[in-house]
């Protein structure tokens, strides 16, 4: 719904590209005043509930369930899932972020096993944690059994799974040339993959619909820059706008 009231703004906004008041460059570029501009917005209507429902989907998606409690009881937005879902959903994240990948499988493997078995970097993770403990033989057998089918179907995988195993051969990770992978980010990166993952077997959402509206703008933004100058929002996370050159 708010995807498509989204579509339905950008017809309004190219109906409104013709009002009179926009003028024109010797380039065939359109020129938008900041005034025409803000008269456009004034013109779409968006309307509350689209509006609640984007923020309660980010809620969700996100994990912030006590976030998302007390918007319910503000908004009466109802949610997508069941909130309790959270908890369980988080638990496994919490415990890849904190490194404690073997208990997140555990976890995760009791809520949904499809995702456990087809996450490489999960099953990275895993491999990276026991790596990181220096258990040898236990990383190579790991390896072998779980990551070996993902190297015969991708040779992206396969690289990633060399390099991975590389990390034995150096005492000093520091300096070894994939330590980014024994960061702290490395373990964020997984936690978010599985969390998308779970939100998207519960919903069959890729991920919150916010994320997909601000690629959209990042897009449209794009698209525009060919035919029209016009503020131009240059901070995504301010929503702040650049007035066009006079």
């Amino acid at each position: 719904m708010a995807e498509e009231q989204v579509e339905k703004n950008e017809e309004d906004m190219v109906i409104h590209s013709s009002s009179p008041t926009a003028t024109s460059m010797e380039s065939s570029k359109t020129i938008f005043t900041s005034e025409v501009w803000d008269m456009n917005f004034k013109a779409v209507n968006i309307r509350k509930e689209d509006m609640n429902r984007l923020v309660m989907n980010f809620l969700v998606a996100e994990g912030h369930q006590e976030a998302a409690e007390k918007f319910l009881k503000e908004s009466g937005t109802t949610p997508e899932v069941d909130l309790a879902s959270i908890t369980d959903r988080m638990a496994v994240i919490k415990a890849i972020q904190c490194g404690n990948v073997e208990e997140a499988a555990e976890k995760l493997n009791a809520l949904n096993p499809e995702i456990l078995k087809t996450s490489f970097l999960l099953q990275q993770q895993r491999l990276i944690e026991i790596i990181r403990e220096g258990k040898i033989s236990e990383a190579i057998a790991f390896a072998k059994d779980n990551l070996a089918p993902f190297a015969e179907e991708s040779n992206a995988y396969l690289l990633e799974v060399e390099d991975t195993i590389a990390l034995l051969a150096f005492e000093d990770h520091l300096n070894c040339p994939r330590k980014e992978l024994l960061d702290k980010s490395q373990r964020f990166n997984t936690a978010s993959e599985v969390n998308a993952a779970m939100f998207t077997s519960q919903t069959d959402e890729k991920g919150p619909k916010l994320d997909s509206l601000l690629k959209m703008l990042v897009w449209t933004q794009d698209q525009l820059d060919e035919i029209a100058v016009y503020p131009r929002m240059s901070d995504l996370s301010t929503g702040q706008l650049i007035d066009p050159p006079k």
